[in-house]
């Protein structure tokens, strides 16, 4: 067991390349046979320790050549520029698979594929997210510039609601299912046109996801 308790509770914007559904959420391979995705979350309440990380939101680009337990990704790191050299620590050893039990959570798997880590950015992270309405925005300057939408019906143009629900997944316990774009700059430069985004609530420890 760590011996550092931490938890996070807040709202997760996940965007990548993959056909909407992403193949990867049930251990598929992906959909264009490599990764390239943003992942944002606002954080509602939280700490690591005795630091409270409540407000705070963090960010990354992740980028793998193939599929991601394969191994060779990069990722860059994004931290609210708000937080305090306490609270940024806190934040990028969570983000780094630190203080956590191996495989419990999405951070810390990721953190075994990485064949590069760029340096952190601390910076205004503009984010805004409704996982009900599956609707997110994401403003980073210089770095990134994201949205989620709804899938529409290509019939009758009415909003498509579906939802994926991992029991024992190490992400989310139930995600909604969106359609987004991403354009990214920086050591990992991304331009993803239309792919899958989900949303969800969050609500993890340095045990895992709690369902």
């Amino acid at each position: 067991m760590p011996d550092t308790k931490w938890t996070i509770k807040g709202r997760e914007f996940i965007q990548c390349n993959c056909a909407y559904g992403c193949p990867c959420q049930f251990n598929a391979r992906p959909t264009q046979g490599n990764c390239h995705a943003v992942g944002f979350v606002d954080i509602d309440e939280g700490h690591h320790g005795a630091t409270r990380l409540d407000g705070l939101k963090i960010g990354m680009i992740v980028s793998w050549p193939g599929a991601i337990h394969e191994g060779g990704g990069e990722v860059v790191p994004i931290v609210d520029e708000r937080a305090s050299p306490e609270q940024r620590e806190a934040l990028l050893r969570i983000m780094s698979g630190l203080d956590t039990e191996p495989g419990a959570t999405f951070f810390q798997v990721f953190s075994t594929t990485f064949a590069k880590v760029h340096d952190p950015v601390f910076t205004a992270i503009d984010f805004e997210i409704d996982p009900e309405a599956r609707t997110a925005r994401v403003h980073v300057p210089g770095w990134v510039e994201s949205r989620g939408d709804p899938i529409l019906n290509p019939v009758t143009g009415e909003e498509h609601r579906a939802r994926i629900n991992l029991p024992r997944g190490f992400e989310y316990d139930v995600c909604e299912v969106g359609r987004g774009s991403s354009s990214t700059k920086g050591p990992v430069p991304l331009a993803i046109a239309d792919g899958h985004a989900h949303f969800s609530r969050l609500h993890m420890t340095e045990s895992g996801v709690v369902h």
